[in-house]
């Protein structure tokens, strides 16, 4: 579940306000349906039980947005990752947009190459060392079927023992929804493992292997595969960049009192 509030946080942002979080309404469509989320972001749920209590104790003060940012926080810090100090004071969005989270501006996608991932980030406001750390998230988490399936059977730039160990669970047909963790040596541990594969060609996602393919970011992962620590303190630098990008403050937004839908 660690993992899953982490990506929640992620797919909120670029906007850190919480939108992800909207069930459709008769006036606008969510962001749950998008490519990039549907059948595959979880831990809303979770999120209700800490909105539910919070409200019983502090009634309209604590965001939906806070709340995604800390839960992205704490669960990093569970899984054996660093720590930041999350700053607060978002406000809840009291709309949503299918197209702009379909928007691969909004949330790169896993086929991506380097060029084209480097400009949805550059575009952010994130420097090269930044982007790779905050793919460096990819230690933790699953990834389906149907996102490497055609890294697997048809690229190069990728170790054959590693391809042949994924077919199993990933076979070239159905199975899309059959899930494969991104790091698999600890999947369940947040570290620099994420860096050790891509080194190796056994980077889950095409996105994540064109990273260490030759190009501009390869000094990079192999100073974060040298360096946990250096990981570390850069992950946390950018994800706190990260959780700062446009929030809705003061008078813009709202407290939303249930975070699957508007006040």
């Amino acid at each position: 579940m660690g993992a899953s509030l982490l990506r929640l946080h992620f797919h909120d942002c670029f906007g850190c306000d919480a939108s992800v979080l909207l069930d459709d309404t008769s006036s606008f469509t969510g962001e749950k349906g998008a490519g990039a989320n549907v059948n595959s972001l979880r831990g809303f749920d979770v999120i209700d039980t800490v909105k539910t209590q919070l409200e019983s104790i502090c009634p309209g003060v604590v965001s939906c947005a806070d709340i995604l940012a800390v839960a992205a926080r704490d669960s990093v810090v569970a899984l054996g990752g660093p720590t930041w100090n999350v700053q607060l004071g978002r406000r809840d969005s009291t709309t949503a947009s299918l197209d702009d989270a379909n928007k691969v501006a909004n949330i790169p996608s896993p086929a991506m190459d380097l060029s084209d991932i480097l400009t949805v980030f550059t575009n952010k406001g994130f420097t090269t060392k930044e982007m790779v750390a905050l793919l460096g998230s990819h230690t933790i988490g699953q990834a389906r079927c149907l996102t490497f399936r055609n890294r697997v059977y048809n690229e190069t730039l990728i170790d054959a023992s590693f391809a042949t160990s994924l077919k199993t669970n990933c076979p070239i047909t159905l199975g899309d929804d059959n899930l494969t963790a991104l790091d698999a040596s600890s999947p369940i541990l947040f570290d620099n493992g994420y860096f050790h594969n891509l080194v190796k060609n056994e980077g889950l996602l095409h996105s994540d292997q064109q990273l260490f393919s030759g190009g501009s970011t390869d000094s990079q992962v192999s100073a974060y595969r040298a360096n946990f620590i250096t990981f570390f303190v850069d992950f946390a630098n950018a994800i706190l960049k990260m959780g700062n990008l446009s929030p809705l403050t003061g008078n813009n937004g709202e407290i939303r009192t249930n975070c699957r839908k508007v006040n």
